[in-house]
């Protein structure tokens, strides 16, 4: 039977799912705010761990559509998530080991950067036949390896699936277009996700059932988004810049609640694995 919780959850997805639909990269950074401050998710890691299976399962089904559109560089994507998994395994290790309230503190923060970054245009061109091959990769290779580890990191120790971070970073490296950044984006934010998802379900931090009303949810909020960006096309920079104001204001109010103790309160490492076994146990 559906409780409060799962209605929430399921709702939270549909926001996440249709503003990724409407205006494009960045809109998981709002799952972890919406599971513990909507949801009610009592731990910020819980929330991390739930929010990167929801983040992993949505970029593997995009990743489907881009590859079929022939969008996506393999040679580059691979060699950037290969590395970044890495640099996203220790992330996620590290993450585990910070204070709820600090890495919430920090994770509003990182809301704040990013809405900013999303505020600048991105560039539309670029080189569409570049290739990481032996004459390419004395050029390439170390771009590649030091963005994707960068990368990785930052998307393992806070949960996120790192769209906004990766596709600037595949076109600083390979300067290639804007739509193939994109779709090789979504290769490395599946693995990242998985990644970081794995780490925390070891540690029993994922909420299976949330995470599974928030998949479902972000589906339907997918498709609303994608059908009224077809209509908005004209307005889309307009509808970036609305987006980014939003994450810049809920990124405030996320750093403020932890400088000021007004997040949730904290629980205990075996209440709350007690607290996801029992969801689980449920779904199951």
């Amino acid at each position: 039977m559906l409780g409060v919780a799962d209605g929430l959850a399921a709702l939270s997805g549909i926001l996440v799912g249709f503003t990724l639909g409407l205006v494009g990269g960045g809109g998981s950074i709002l799952a972890v705010p919406l599971l513990v401050y909507v949801v009610g998710v009592p731990s910020p890691h819980v929330a991390i761990g739930t929010s990167a299976v929801a983040v992993a399962a949505s970029a593997a089904a995009s990743l489907a559509g881009h590859a079929r559109a022939g969008n996506v560089k393999w040679s580059c994507a691979l060699v950037f998530a290969g590395v970044g998994t890495l640099g996203a395994a220790g992330g996620a290790a590290l993450g585990k080991m910070v204070p709820g309230d600090s890495l919430l503190g920090l994770f509003g923060a990182l809301m704040v950067v990013i809405g900013l970054v999303m505020l600048r245009p991105r560039p539309s061109t670029g080189d569409a036949d570049v290739r990481l091959t032996l004459a390419s990769a004395p050029h390439l290779l170390p771009l590649l390896i030091a963005f994707g580890l960068a990368v990785g990191t930052l998307a393992g120790f806070f949960g996120i699936g790192g769209g906004f971070l990766i596709v600037p970073g595949l076109i600083a490296a390979t300067a290639m277009p804007l739509v193939c950044a994109i779709g090789s984006s979504l290769v490395a934010v599946t693995a990242f996700g998985v990644t970081t998802a794995v780490s925390y379900a070891l540690s029993g931090l994922v909420d299976w059932r949330l995470a599974a009303l928030f998949v479902i949810g972000g589906a339907i909020g997918g498709a609303l988004g994608i059908a009224l960006c077809a209509r908005l096309t004209l307005r889309k920079r307009a509808l970036s810049l609305v987006f980014s104001a939003i994450i810049i204001a809920v990124g405030i109010y996320v750093v403020s609640a932890a400088l000021l103790g007004l997040n949730p309160h904290p629980a205990s490492r075996e209440a709350l694995k007690a607290q996801v076994a029992s969801n689980t146990e449920s779904t199951l």
